[in-house]
């Protein structure tokens, strides 16, 4: 490789530092709140994933990030990696990326992970709100037809404080709770054309996350938020 390819090259984050994070993150929701993972042995050992879980909360990036089994890199809105806050973020592995742009640095730095073997995480929703995965975006289902990555769908509760804006936090020592379902290939109709296929799967995560949230939800007698009110905070990727 050439100097100047190189320099070119996307930077790949560390998975050390996302098992750093990790590790900080765990304390953090097992001292100031009460974390919960349930079906953590669902996420495979080896292998390319992408992480998808629904979005209802501020919470739900750090809790995902800290009790998932496998170190994970999520696709972090640039705008936080700004001051202290972003210094903390790329410390533990988090990819920035321009919500206004292709971004094809962030995309080839997640690919990058994908292609090592490595974990993404993605909230395909879009914008935090009520959690029920009614729309869902196209970036996590790109990146995982992309790389071959099969897809985990994580369900998250306790994250939104009921009657207050998306970005509250919880009260100290609530209980926040994650559930990782079954890993799951996308399996779209080779016959139909490029974007047509796109759709197709992308549709079929969305089958699959929101099928996986509602019966979590029934399983632990976690209700999402009664309203489907958000911030206006987007996915990242999309």
């Amino acid at each position: 490789m050439s100097l100047a390819e190189a320099a070119a090259a996307p930077a790949f984050p560390s998975a050390r530092r996302a098992w750093f994070g990790r590790w900080v993150g765990v304390v953090v929701f097992h001292t100031l709140y009460r974390g919960v993972a349930y079906e953590g042995r669902r996420v495979p050992a080896e292998g390319a994933l992408v992480l998808v879980a629904n979005h209802s909360g501020f919470l739900d990036g750090p809790v995902v990030f800290s009790m998932s089994p496998r170190p994970t890199h999520f696709l972090v809105k640039k705008q936080y990696f700004d001051g202290s806050f972003g210094w903390i973020l790329r410390g533990v592995g988090q990819i920035p990326i321009d919500r206004t742009t292709g971004d094809r640095a962030a995309l080839d730095a997640a690919r990058g992970v994908l292609s090592r073997g490595g974990v993404v995480g993605v909230f395909p929703e879009g914008t935090r709100g009520r959690g029920d995965v009614q729309q869902v975006n196209q970036g996590a289902t790109w990146l995982a037809m992309q790389t071959g990555a099969r897809i985990v769908p994580v369900a998250c509760f306790g994250t939104r404080v009921p009657g207050k804006s998306t970005s509250a936090l919880p009260r100290a020592r609530s209980r926040v709770v994650v559930v990782f379902g079954e890993a799951f290939a996308l399996t779209p109709d080779p016959s139909l054309p490029g974007r047509a296929r796109l759709r197709a799967a992308t549709e079929q995560l969305r089958r699959q996350l929101a099928s996986h949230v509602e019966q979590a939800g029934q399983q632990l007698g976690m209700p999402l938020p009664d309203d489907d009110s958000d911030d206006g905070s987007e996915d990242p990727l999309d």
